[in-house]
Order: C-alpha cells, then structure tokens, then sequence
C-alpha cells in the first residue's frame, strides 16, 4: 500500500498522519487496511493525504502506483553496461566525484547505446533515465 510505503519513508505514524491531514483516524485505517478503496473517498480526503505526505494525488491511486512501479522498474533489469554506469554515477554525485562530468558522459552514452544501438530499452525508458540523472528536471 502506498500510504504504508510513505508513512515508513517519513518515520510517520497513521495517528499523526491523521491529525496532520485531518483526516479521520478510522478513515485512514480503513484506506490503509484495504477496507476502503482510496478511489472511493472524497477528493477532499485524498488531497488532504497528498499535501501531508508531501505526494500527488495521482500518486496515492492506483494509477499513480503503476506509475510509481513503472518508473522503479526503469532503474533495473538494464543491460550491464548500463547499469554500471548508472551505479558509477550515482557514486559519483553522493561522493561529490572530481570525475562526475566524466561519469555523467559514460552514462549519456550507454544511455544511447542502449536506446539506440542496442534497442534494449524504449525511448521512453531513455527520457526518464537523461531527465533524471543527467538533465535534472523532475520525472
């Protein structure tokens, strides 16, 4: 469930979530324990859930957790000269590499590689990896 995922990623408890949002506690427990599906609830609800949380609407439905799935899934299962790269460069950011503008050239190219040479990945799949990690625009 996505609002469980959330709540662990932020050390929040359905309580607090509850009286940050607004949010009836027995409301929150019957979305969280499947009880109530969070495409039936007011769009009130949903949206007060979304702006505690600090996510999407979208991304508390299950459209938005297909999305969230898929774009998760981008970032595995690459060919392993892909992921190589991308685990190098990801090094490099969170050690503040001297080598990051080298880094970040070995993963446009096997980006393309993979895209283009290979066909390995969709251009789809290549967009979201260039925005992500080497554009820094939000996916």
């Amino acid at each position: 469930m996505v609002i469980e995922e959330l709540l662990a990623r932020r050390e929040m408890s359905r309580y607090r979530l509850a009286l940050e949002s607004g949010v009836p506690h027995a409301t929150l427990n019957d979305i969280c324990s499947g009880k109530t599906r969070i495409e039936k609830c007011s769009a009130e609800t949903v949206y007060k859930l979304a702006r505690t949380l600090g996510v999407s609407m979208e991304l508390l439905t299950e459209d938005g957790l297909r999305q969230a799935e898929r774009e998760l899934a981008y970032e595995y299962g690459l060919p392993d000269y892909l992921q190589h790269d991308l685990d190098a460069y990801k090094a490099g950011v969170k050690s503040n590499s001297g080598l990051l503008d080298c880094l970040w050239g070995e993963l446009y190219g096997s980006i393309n590689m993979a895209e283009i040479s290979d066909g390995c990945i969709t251009p789809e799949h290549a967009d979201y990896l260039r925005k992500k990690y080497l554009f820094g625009g939000s996916v």
